[in-house]
């Protein structure tokens, strides 16, 4: 059975990587965001507020002001979920550089329905959740034959992919 490590066991991964850090996010949903005060004022208002002194976002600027890369491919659904137009939302205010997959052409592509992180084409983090959304933990793996798939997951996701300022520019306001 894999070893599951609470995420804050791994965030070191994410100032000691060398070149990229990449993520696939598949979920609806996730439950960290869906009781955020965050969250609930973009259902009221439609806009997300800014995070002075967010520590994971000083840490991307940190990183990318280094040179190294921080990129995420998002599938949403048609219609979108009030978790995924919050994503959007988020994204196009965020250093990382963030794109949105269509779920229709995600399952084309046959990409897994798994969140993973993969750290210089050479550590994959796959995020496990529990039926609530909530994150459980992480399995790290440095597995050559699952480092290599991650990567071609990440090749073909990365392809389809839409800038997140461009897709977000095709969704109308939720407000």
């Amino acid at each position: 059975m894999p070893q599951i490590l609470p995420f804050g066991d791994i965030v070191h991964l994410f100032r000691e990587f060398e070149h990229t850090a990449w993520r696939l996010e598949v979920r609806r949903s996730y439950a960290a965001d869906l009781t955020s005060e965050k969250f609930l004022q973009f259902l009221r208002t439609g806009s997300v507020p800014a995070e002075p002194g967010n520590a994971w976002l000083l840490n991307t600027q940190e990183q990318l002001a280094l040179g190294k890369r921080f990129e995420r491919v998002r599938v949403v659904d048609d219609p979108m979920t009030d978790n995924q137009r919050f994503l959007l939302a988020s994204a196009v205010e965020r250093p990382e550089d963030i794109r949105i997959l269509s779920r229709a052409k995600a399952e084309a592509l046959q990409l897994p329905e798994a969140d993973f992180w993969l750290l210089d084409s050479k550590i994959l983090a796959t995020l496990h959740f529990d039926g609530e959304d909530r994150t459980m933990g992480v399995e790290l793996s440095e597995e050559p034959d699952q480092v290599l798939r991650a990567c071609q997951i990440r090749d073909a996701a990365w392809h389809y992919a839409i800038p997140a300022r461009e897709f977000a520019a095709t969704v109308p306001s939720p407000v």
